[in-house]
């Protein structure tokens, strides 16, 4: 029997194998009864995965209307522009406003289920280059499968919705998975985008706090500005100043969000050139004011 090199990693066969990285980050799962949900123009640096269990809700995107069904699960990529409404109490055309509270296990749904929307939601991160996939809306139907993990999921958040055991995590983790299986082939086309884009995404990344310009980002691959703005712009639909703009906004939700970091802070850490400069291009991107956002009065 031949012996591989590789059996340092136990693996005893020469064929090589290429698995993709997904850098799955959990950032929170709720189960909760809204009486109201009047948000417009939202856009945030993660992906959402929504799920209703009574009739209701609406989603808006792009001037289309969604009106959400129990049976399907909705899947927002980051950066996605849209706007979302309970119908049977629908007050303002504009801003943030949500109320309600979390469903607990000595709430009775059924109570509830004519007059509020009783809702489940999960926000995550996939890491570059997936977190920047063509916005748009969803729609995955619920098989049994899905179904059993939502049961799960739904009934562990009326008992515990702070400090979640191993076995709630790596259930909620499959959940999100299998959901995104379910995604047809043209949203993954980032894992075949361009090697020289794929340079710059990471060097992005890797140098988000600096302040980068055009001519540095494509010396890093010989290129001239104007070439690779175009080969960018084509192979991930949006222009690599907006990209850099998308990627600093989503650092600085990650700092209001894991320190204590003031918005001044945030600002001067991420390079711009003073508080109003950030808290213009900010809102710009996601619809909020840093200091909105900071406060966590949102959904």
């Amino acid at each position: 029997m031949k012996i591989s090199k590789k059996v340092g990693l136990g693996d005893p066969s020469d064929n090589n194998q290429h698995f993709i990285d997904l850098k799955l980050k959990l950032l929170c799962c709720r189960y909760w009864l809204l009486d109201l949900w009047d948000c417009h123009d939202m856009v945030f640096p993660y992906w959402r995965i929504y799920w209703n269990k009574n009739e209701g809700g609406q989603l808006i995107h792009n001037d289309k209307v969604t009106s959400m069904s129990p049976e399907v699960l909705y899947i927002i990529p980051p950066f996605t522009s849209f706007s979302s409404q309970f119908t049977k109490n629908h007050i303002h055309k504009t801003g943030i406003h949500v109320t309600g509270k979390h469903l607990t296990n000595i709430i009775d749904e059924n109570e509830y289920k004519e007059r509020s929307l009783i809702h489940f939601f999960t926000h995550f991160n996939l890491g570059v280059p997936f977190d920047n996939v063509y916005p748009q809306i969803i729609e995955i139907e619920l098989t049994d499968y899905l179904k059993e993990r939502l049961t799960y999921l739904t009934e562990r958040l009326k008992i515990e919705n702070k400090d979640f055991k191993l076995t709630f995590n790596l259930k909620l983790q499959a959940f999100i998975k299998e959901t995104l299986t379910y995604i047809g082939p043209e949203l993954w086309k980032t894992i075949n985008i361009d090697d020289r884009v794929l340079k710059v995404i990471r060097f992005v990344e890797i140098n988000v706090y600096k302040k980068l310009s055009n001519a540095e980002i494509a010396g890093l691959v010989h290129m001239a500005s104007n070439s690779f703005a175009r080969l960018f712009k084509q192979e991930m639909n949006i222009s690599v100043h907006n990209f850099i703009q998308n990627r600093k906004i989503a650092k600085a939700c990650d700092l209001f969000e894991h320190s204590n970091n003031t918005i001044e802070e945030v600002s001067f850490k991420l390079g711009f050139s003073d508080r109003y400069h950030f808290s213009r291009v900010f809102k710009s991107v996601t619809g909020l004011t840093p200091a909105t956002y900071k406060s966590g009065k949102y959904t």
